[in-house]
């Protein structure tokens, strides 16, 4: 099977999966508990017919389930997510609005995640049994089984009220605040406007809730490198080139270390994705207002328009990265398209 045709046929998965995600969302978003009348007028406003019948017209809520549905899938292969109840404005305005932030926040958190998982995965295979192979097996453990909620409000209580060196929440200070965004991500923004002091700031309030993020995958990337490395480490060809005279650093770097990285091309596309849609609960706890941020006051307020397109938006995230991994191993093994 060629590559192209390979590609082709996982889009048309891609396709069915959206489709699917699109089904589900809808359905689950409008059954569960509650009543977004009364979570965006209020208690009081629901004992007057004529504002509930105007609020059920303008937001499409008087209709059936299945023309609601409809609707919104027609629209939306127009290019229209609706309008946010919250907000009143359209949701794809403040997707691009909210969206630049999780990006960035997930972006260093991949960064931290992949380097140290890496690092810590290939020296914990070098020197196997050892103290530093114990020390950053239990480093890992540790990042995995910790809560993410948890994790958070303990690096805020340390490093921003008892130690004082990192800034509280929010996605910028307050010097900062309205700030020219052309393109909403601070870190070019400031770079294309030389504003190195908004540079530090946005890095310095975007480096707890990403370390928090990437502590999981950190653990999960250190422990699978590890173990692929001991696989390969086994490997006769590795023998053979000791056998030809390699030090054991050359070794390493020259031959284990090419092939054993090869399964963390999975962890890499796999984690990003991941951490996108993992950002709503650390976002709300450092009111970093983000996607995450975003979805959690949508839920809160039963805001149908927001948490689909929300929802949409993280599902073919996800379905674009594994697409990607799925093509570069097959570039890297051409078995795999079989």
């Amino acid at each position: 099977m060629s590559l192209l045709r390979y590609a082709g046929r996982r889009l048309l998965l891609m396709v069915i999966v959206m489709a699917g995600v699109l089904i589900i969302t809808f359905i689950i978003s409008h059954m569960v508990p509650g009543d977004p009348l009364v979570a965006n007028l209020g208690q009081s406003a629901m004992s007057n017919p004529d504002i509930v019948a105007k609020y059920e017209q303008r937001w499409g809520l008087d209709k059936s389930l299945p023309e609601q549905f409809f609707l919104y899938v027609r629209n939306l292969f127009q290019g229209d997510m609706g309008t946010s109840i919250r907000t009143k404005q359209p949701v794809v305005e403040d997707l691009a609005k909210y969206f630049p932030a999780t990006i960035e926040m997930a972006t260093l958190a991949t960064i931290i995640s992949v380097v140290l998982g890496m690092l810590f995965g290939v020296l914990s295979a070098a020197r196997r049994n050892s103290a530093l192979d114990q020390g950053l097996r239990v480093v890992s453990l540790i990042g995995i089984s910790l809560p993410a909620f948890w994790l958070a409000l303990l690096l805020l209580y340390l490093f921003y009220f008892h130690l004082g060196i990192a800034p509280g929440s929010g996605r910028v200070g307050l010097n900062f605040i309205g700030y020219n965004a052309p393109t909403g991500f601070i870190i070019i923004d400031s770079l294309l406007a030389g504003d190195f002091a908004l540079l530090k700031d946005g890095l310095a309030h975007m480096i707890l809730p990403a370390v928090v993020l990437a502590a999981s995958t950190m653990g999960l990337m250190t422990r699978t490198v590890r173990s692929s490395m001991l696989d390969v480490m086994g490997q006769d060809y590795l023998r053979t080139a000791r056998a030809k005279g390699l030090n054991e650093r050359q070794v390493m770097t020259g031959h284990a270390v090419k092939n054993g990285l090869i399964p963390s091309v999975t962890m890499f596309g796999l984690s990003y994705s991941s951490l996108l849609g993992g950002t709503v609960l650390v976002e709300t706890i450092f009111d970093y207002p983000g996607l995450g941020w975003y979805a959690y006051r949508s839920a809160t307020t039963l805001d149908f328009p927001a948490i689909m397109g929300g929802t949409l938006l993280i599902a073919l995230i996800n379905c674009v990265m594994t697409l990607i991994v799925d093509l570069v191993y097959a570039l890297i093994d051409p078995r795999i398209r079989y």
